[in-house]
């Protein structure tokens, strides 16, 4: 029995709910029967009747529930007639992961674990609210909201050679910071180079697996090899922005969102006053928190030289939390877009004009962190994800269990005494925290992994299993 009403199997891993009602499109969920989440596909459902949509809604092997888009989601609308929507984008714009690669002997690493942890967590302020000693200007904060990562490169935050690492190259034009609030500024100004709490982390691993020799190479990791995780996004300046225009929306366009299934669709029509100036602050946002991860990584970087005299390469950094503006083709025509994906990770393929000569031959390399304790994949892009998702694929395992279920469910010794099992160390500012991130709480990241493999949306490259991890 079917656990949603109209939901059919198509092929393996693929099912499909046939416009109906409202819907302007099918919703297609990609999954193995397992990974299905009923209330998030409802919500997929409720996506496919906004304006503009084009071809699908379509939901990862990862979806769970999410504000108004579940997270997980992917939708493309047109930029002439379609929408733009915070909640497919999400309150953490450009939350994303970034993967750093250490150069050098692992048993140095392995035989300083605790030195390093801690000095990356007396490093880089953790925790909700946390702010950061940086004190960058409000004009600093302008030119860095506007330019990402190239700017704090500039303030001596890394090297040139990191941008082309970089989705975007860590800058994001059509960007204007008249558009941002004062609230925004005053929430997010003092936060840069922070990791922030919640699902965010940052995680010391192994590279256990490598399964493709040839793009491992490429991408710079080999089997055995001490790799760096971020996961980190805009912080309060982007939830704020979000915060903003959703208020906004909602007090100026009252007629057009009327007749949503879900108020939290709120959204403006993508070529709107309030699409575009939405547009240019989560562009800004999305700046931010390029800027805010290569912070955090020259603050590793600092410690991995003092203590054990390694440096460290970036191979790549990813948003999973954006609305960009990308051209496919479409019943046999190019058309411009704006893909949201909220919660799913861009996966361009080889060849694709927007990647640098480095990935030209591999593909875009995909970051696809498991939970706490559990497995992180790197992947390659492919065409097959341009032509079938719009170049999108998962973006994690995909919760199970709620925050408060969690919390019930589970207690921080049990946790720690998994982790300490399995070789772990942990660094974590808050006990709630361990409980609301134990891999209990989330699905089987390497059951994700094999549907968005099989399907080939994004193929496997390397496995790395973790030796530490530092939590909010």
């Amino acid at each position: 029995m079917s656990p949603v009403e109209g939901l059919e199997k198509v092929d393996k891993y693929i099912y499909k709910i046939r416009k109906a009602g409202n819907m302007r499109v099918d919703a297609i969920i990609l999954s193995d029967w397992e990974t299905l989440d009923k209330e998030a596909i409802e919500q997929i459902k409720n996506v496919a009747t906004l304006p503009g949509i084009l071809k699908a809604a379509y939901a990862m092997p990862d979806i769970h529930w999410g504000y108004g888009f579940p997270i997980g989601g992917v939708a493309a609308f047109d930029v002439e007639d379609g929408i733009i929507s915070p909640g497919g984008v999400g309150f953490d714009i450009n939350c994303g992961v970034r993967m750093l690669v250490v150069k050098g002997s692992s048993n140095i690493v392995k035989s300083n674990i605790d030195t390093i942890i801690k000095r990356i967590y007396e490093s880089v302020p953790v925790g909700v609210g946390e702010t950061s000693e940086l004190n960058f200007s409000k004009n600093d904060f302008k030119r860095i909201v506007t330019n990402g990562a190239k700017e704090v490169i500039k303030m001596g935050f890394g090297y040139d050679e990191d941008l082309e690492r970089i989705e975007d190259y860590g800058h994001i034009q059509n960007c204007d910071f008249s558009d941002v609030s004062e609230e925004a500024i005053k929430r997010g100004k003092d936060e840069l180079g922070t990791l922030g709490a919640g699902n965010h982390f940052i995680e010391i691993q192994v590279v256990e697996e490598v399964y493709d020799e040839k793009i491992a190479k490429v991408f710079g990791l080999g089997k055995g090899d001490i790799t760096i995780l971020i996961h980190t996004g805009s912080r309060g300046f982007g939830h704020q922005i979000a915060t903003d225009y959703i208020k906004i929306m909602r007090d100026n366009l009252k007629e057009h969102n009327k007749n949503l299934p879900d108020k939290q669709l709120i959204n403006a029509p993508f070529n709107s006053k309030w699409g575009q100036m939405y547009y240019s602050a989560m562009n800004c946002a999305a700046n931010y928190a390029f800027a805010n991860r290569q912070i955090i990584t020259h603050l590793i970087r600092k410690v991995f030289k003092s203590v054990a005299g390694l440096d460290v390469k970036l191979v790549y950094d990813v948003a999973h939390n954006i609305a960009k503006i990308e051209e496919y083709e479409i019943d046999g025509k190019k058309r411009k877009v704006i893909v949201h994906r909220k919660g799913a990770t861009r996966a361009f393929g080889p060849g694709n004009p927007h990647l640098p000569e480095i990935f030209k031959e591999t593909g875009q390399p995909v970051i696809i962190p498991g939970s706490m304790g559990t497995a992180s994949y790197i992947l390659a892009g492919t065409k097959k994800a341009e032509e079938m998702t719009f170049g999108s694929t998962a973006h994690g395992a995909g919760r199970t269990l709620g925050r408060r279920e969690a919390t019930r469910e589970l207690s921080v010794e049990r946790v720690i005494r998994e982790l300490d099992k399995k070789g772990v160390k942990l660094l974590a500012k808050s006990k709630k925290g361990i409980v609301e991130e134990a891999p209990e709480a989330y699905k089987d990241v390497d059951k994700v992994i094999k549907v968005v493999d099989e399907l080939g949306i994004s193929l496997k490259v390397a496995k790395c299993v973790p030796i530490g991890v530092i939590k909010g």
